[in-house]
């Protein structure tokens, strides 16, 4: 993809909540739907794109059991399910939660996140939230299929019914419309193909245009696009400025650092591997539960069904206000009737302190500062734009920039509503894509052959084994690393060509890749690699036109014909999707059809 063009994005303040592109569509028409599906919330946007114009992004804000004068974008990530059957979801699943009839499916999220990305036992972050089960005989896919079946069909409704001819419209372009779904930074190819396989059982695609339609974009990056079309750039983004965007969510914080390659147009590029850590609202609310439940111990009030409706309160107002300064935080649940002052409790209020509302942030606050800290190291760093749904936090917002301010680093934030930033953001990225180089989170590379060497290998002839070409290779020590890419390098869209053999791994530790040793059985991998590293791929292609009977040689010893082909494999990440090319020359000519490859495990 060629170097964007300059964008300037205004807010329409008109009721739609749309803002448009300053920048001409050039491809063809179609309809560009995102999805956010997070831990505990989710958004849609979507954009009617026409050559020529100037496209606008809208959110989705009619969802059954949320009344339309809210002007809500956003519907809770929930699903009540009955007999294993989805009866309801979103803000009518959410009044159901203390239904014994019903078995909710929510946070579900959480089941898809990888280790890598849950808290490190000896810090000082959240410790790993308790992911709660999903529905008797409901598998992930399942829930995940119902869901993501539940919020096309509504988009699609609302599509239809608040845009001029649109019923026509969709009939005409939905079968084509490309799917941006906005992942955590820390997610990668596992995860994408749970979201696949989810969205060809909704019906939204087929197995056949799945790989065309889908699309995946981390929610750093969706983050960065929108962040840049709500904040006044000229004052503070020049090229070479350096700057940081935090995109703090439900259950991640999604981090990203990147540099102004250009202005006129505006071009960025990331300047170091992404980071994601498992902190977020949720914590807030894991940990407003166990006070709660210490405070009003041996209290009517202790119950359950209480506590998760005082939590419920908590949630939708007092941890959305709360910034340090109130001295006492009062959060109504019940009537005139529920009275207890030894337990704080007065006509149904309950007060909380302003240490008792602290203590719940702490935590997570911490996990937060910890991952600037990181992010921000030997940097000069100015500017940290902050968005996400507990971006919004104002307590969070004031500490942050507390902390950070003591290394001169200024918290941006943004003063439209960024709880939809990414699915907003993931719509302008398919419109305009401003990052043109990213930085890759782990190191790429397959073990290679080794030649068997008395001097380096000692005396262990009996462990090898002839190769085709006659040479004799070391089982023991086969299996040198050959790096592809480094962690933390740039790589622009474009393919980046290597030579590598079939399999390629990533290598998710510190420090170099360990040593491999290679089995004789591909599918044997797996059961021996060492914790950090996976096999990603098997890639393959069809040689036989280059394969000639009279281009072979002779293995002296063996008297069996083989080949020498000098093969290079092309990648590339362009647009946050892996593809693979193979290329050898023959002749005078330069061949680079697609290569068939096998996805084993995840990559970005």
């Amino acid at each position: 993809m060629g170097r964007p063009s300059r964008f300037d994005i205004h807010l329409d303040r008109q009721p739609s909540m749309a803002y448009h592109v300053n920048k001409e569509y050039k491809r063809d028409e179609a309809i560009i739907l995102s999805f956010d599906i997070g831990t505990t919330h989710t958004a849609v946007s979507f954009s009617h794109a026409i050559p020529g114009e100037h496209p606008d992004v809208r959110p989705v804000m009619k969802w059954p059991g949320q009344p339309e004068a809210s002007g809500e974008t956003k519907i809770p990530t929930i699903i009540a399910y009955q007999d294993g059957e989805a009866k309801y979801f979103g803000a009518e699943a959410r009044d159901l939660l203390e239904d014994d009839e019903y078995e909710i499916a929510r946070w579900f999220k959480l089941h898809l996140h990888p280790d890598s990305m849950k808290p490190d036992r000896a810090s000082n972050g959240p410790e790993s939230l308790e992911t709660p089960p999903l529905p008797q005989g409901v598998s992930l896919a399942q829930v995940y299929s119902d869901f993501i079946g539940y919020v096309y069909r509504i988009t699609k409704n609302f599509f239809i019914n608040n845009t001029p001819n649109g019923q026509q419209m969709w009939n005409r372009l939905g079968n084509q419309m490309p799917i941006v779904f906005c992942t955590p930074n820390g997610w990668d190819l596992r995860q994408h193909a749970v979201l696949t396989d989810a969205s060809i059982r909704a019906g939204i695609v087929t197995e056949g245009n799945a790989d065309d339609r889908l699309w995946f974009l981390t929610e750093g990056e969706a983050s960065v696009h929108y962040s840049l079309a709500h904040t006044k750039t000229n004052s503070w983004l020049n090229k070479g400025t350096i700057f940081a965007v935090m995109d703090v969510g439900g259950s991640t914080v999604d981090s990203t650092l990147y540099r102004c390659q250009s202005r006129s147009p505006l071009v960025l590029e990331e300047v170091c591997a992404s980071a994601c850590v498992q902190a977020g609202g949720i914590f807030v609310d894991r940990a407003i539960r166990e006070i709660l439940e210490r405070k009003l111990s041996g209290s009517e009030y202790c119950d359950p069904e209480t506590i998760s409706l005082i939590i419920r309160q908590f949630e939708q107002k007092t941890k959305r206000a709360f910034d340090g300064s109130q001295t006492a935080n009062v959060i109504q649940f019940g009537s005139n009737k529920d009275n207890d002052k030894n337990y704080d409790i007065v006509k149904g209020k309950l007060t909380l302190s302003r240490e008792e509302v602290e203590e719940a942030y702490l935590e997570v606050i911490s996990s937060i500062v910890d991952n600037c800290n990181i992010l921000l190291a030997n940097r000069n760093v100015q500017h940290l734009i902050l968005v996400g749904g507990f971006g919004e936090s104002p307590y969070l917002r004031e500490k942050l920039k507390c902390i950070l301010g003591e290394r001169r680093t200024e918290v941006v934030t943004i003063e439209e509503p960024s709880k939809k930033a990414a699915a907003d953001g993931a719509i302008v990225w398919y419109l305009t894509e401003l990052v043109e180089g990213r930085a890759a989170r782990f190191d790429y590379g397959m073990p290679v052959g080794v030649i068997y060497d008395t001097t380096l290998h000692g005396n262990h002839e009996d462990k090898c084994y002839i190769d085709k070409d006659g040479s004799k290779r070391d089982t023991i020590f086969n299996g040198k690393w050959e790096s592809v890419l480094y962690k933390g390098a740039l790589l622009l869209d474009r393919f980046k060509r290597e030579d590598i053999r079939i399999s390629l791994f990533s290598w998710r530790g510190d420090g170099p890749p360990p040593h491999i040793l290679v089995p004789s059985n591909h599918r044997a991998y797996k059961a021996i690699l060492p914790p950090g590293l996976e096999e990603i791929m098997c890639i393959k292609a069809d040689l036989g036109t280059i394969l000639d009977p009279t281009t072979n040689f002779l293995n002296l010893t063996t008297g069996m014909p083989y080949w020498e082909v000098a093969l290079k494999i092309e990648l590339s990440f362009q647009s946050m999707k892996l593809r693979a090319k193979m290329r050898w020359s023959e002749e005078v000519l330069v061949r680079h059809p697609i290569a068939n490859y096998e996805l084993t495990a995840g990559i970005m």
